[in-house]
């Protein structure tokens, strides 16, 4: 159910191999179209479905986007929730919607891994022995 162009696709992945280049943070994006439920609930609920807390030092986070309902969510393990004060993803999410205000979605998206990455490295520096436990490809979801 791709809904993104090869390059699009290509562009988020990059975007988060770079954004894991500076944290042992793992990050992960979550497309489907439509929402149906709360959309924390809905992103945690992928987030056990894509085995994100199964990383390590628990240092997950899934960056969730509904493209048809325009809704949207950034979750973190208990690691990262553990280590960061409360509103921590809150200007991931502000720049992410001025973004997607304007229909720039991938931009919007690419942005919001951006920062992401800039704040985990501060919580969870990139370790040398690291390793990547999670795939940097997009789930794309049916839904229910």
């Amino acid at each position: 159910m791709a809904q993104f162009t090869n390059e699009e696709q290509q562009r988020i992945r990059t975007a988060i191999e770079d954004a894991e280049k500076h944290t042992s943070g793992q990050i992960r994006v979550c497309i489907e179209k439509k929402c149906s439920e709360d959309v924390l609930d809905r992103a945690a609920k992928y987030f056990r479905q894509l085995n994100m807390h199964k990383t390590k030092l628990r240092n997950g986070v899934l960056i969730y986007v509904a493209t048809v309902d325009r809704k949207f969510a950034i979750i973190g393990d208990a690691g990262i929730n553990k280590a960061v004060p409360d509103g921590f993803w809150d200007d991931a999410k502000e720049d992410m919607l001025q973004h997607f205000k304007y229909g720039n979605l991938i931009e919007g998206i690419v942005e919001g891994l951006a920062i992401a990455g800039e704040h985990l490295q501060k919580y969870f520096p990139h370790q040398v022995n690291g390793t990547n436990e999670l795939s940097d490809d997009i789930a794309f979801m049916d839904g229910d």
